[in-house]
């Protein structure tokens, strides 16, 4: 029988959560900087403040959720393994948080996930289960080997846990924003948060609720959260593959994440690939900063779109990119 995974309920959604997810995983993950760049605000028409996840442990936000997952599994008895679906991102977060627990941990992760990601995970310790993400279905793979493995499965999104944990992102925006530094004079500012399953979205829009507005930000034809909150049901988008931005390519909004982010968060976002390639770009001209397209993606929104104030808080939220694609967006 599989395993249940741990606290899998809705309830534990709440600012709570998050503020002992904070406490869980002080000293295993960094406090990331804001930073601001005036020719960024120049050539955007607005301020900018970068939360700049991508130079997180693992080179993105999920070192956060999957420590709080892994650590909270620890604390109610020790698991035989960990199994994470991913393309990447959160593979290395939750392998490295099994590795430091002495768990070993097993990936799905799709066969055109980038090969940095891939060799990142496995030096990790974690075995790849490879699939193809447009003919196979990841749930049931994965829903398989945990049956077969007795492994308890760590979702990249759709969880208390890990959506706690990414929140703590948001623990950090809050008070970047109301001290000094380069967040001085944000608060109340939009907070624009790259989406997939929307659970780095959903974690700092309860962490910053009634200090900050959060708005997603996706890429074109696979913008399931911005025509899901506009629908108010979940929809889903009409292919699994097909951008840049694979870190954040999911099916559909999350169960849990969604009703969270139709409470909480304003109208979705979408940007082109070619808007991402350029806020990839940018960052790295202006900052020297390194991020991956799908990490961009609100940064693009902040660039290129106008619906949003004055003053925006956009999240780098990951920076493990191909050299090869990197190159072809800072040329």
């Amino acid at each position: 029988m599989t395993p249940p995974s741990p606290r899998a309920g809705p309830e534990g959604c709440r600012r709570s959560a998050i503020e002992t997810a904070a406490a869980r995983i002080r000293g295993h993950v960094r406090r990331t900087p804001m930073l601001e760049d005036e020719g960024l605000n120049a050539l955007a028409g607005r301020r900018i403040l970068l939360k700049c996840e991508n130079l997180q442990v693992t080179g993105s936000f999920k070192a956060r959720g999957g420590w709080n997952s892994v650590a909270a599994l620890c604390e109610e008895g020790r698991p035989p393994g960990i199994l994470a679906m991913s393309s990447g991102n959160h593979a290395q977060g939750v392998a490295r948080a099994a590795a430091a627990h002495g768990l070993p941990c097993t990936v799905v992760m799709p066969t055109d996930a980038p090969s940095a990601k891939r060799a990142a995970t496995e030096a990790l310790g974690a075995e790849i289960v490879a699939y193809d993400r447009a003919s196979e279905d990841r749930d049931a793979l994965a829903a398989a080997l945990a049956d077969e493995r007795g492994l308890v499965l760590i979702p990249p999104f759709d969880h208390p846990n890990v959506i706690a944990g990414q929140g703590t992102t948001g623990l950090e925006i809050a008070e970047q924003a109301a001290g000094a530094g380069a967040g001085a004079g944000a608060e109340g500012a939009e907070i624009v948060v790259c989406a997939g399953g929307g659970g780095l979205a959903a974690g700092i829009a309860l962490a910053t609720e009634g200090r900050h507005r959060v708005r997603t930000a996706e890429p074109d034809g696979f913008d399931d959260m911005a025509r899901s909150l506009a629908a108010g049901v979940r929809v889903a988008n009409a292919e699994a593959a097909g951008s840049l931005c694979d870190a954040v390519l999911t099916p559909m909004p999350g169960a849990i994440t969604f009703p969270i982010l139709a409470r909480l968060a304003g109208p979705g976002l979408v940007v082109t690939d070619g808007e991402a390639m350029h806020a990839v770009r940018h960052a790295f001209e202006r900052l020297r900063l390194v991020v991956e397209p799908g990490g961009a993606v609100a940064l693009a929104a902040a660039l290129f779109r106008g619906d949003l104030p004055e003053t925006v808080i956009v999240t780098l939220s990951g920076g493990n990119v191909d050299p090869a694609l990197f190159a072809r967006a800072i040329a």
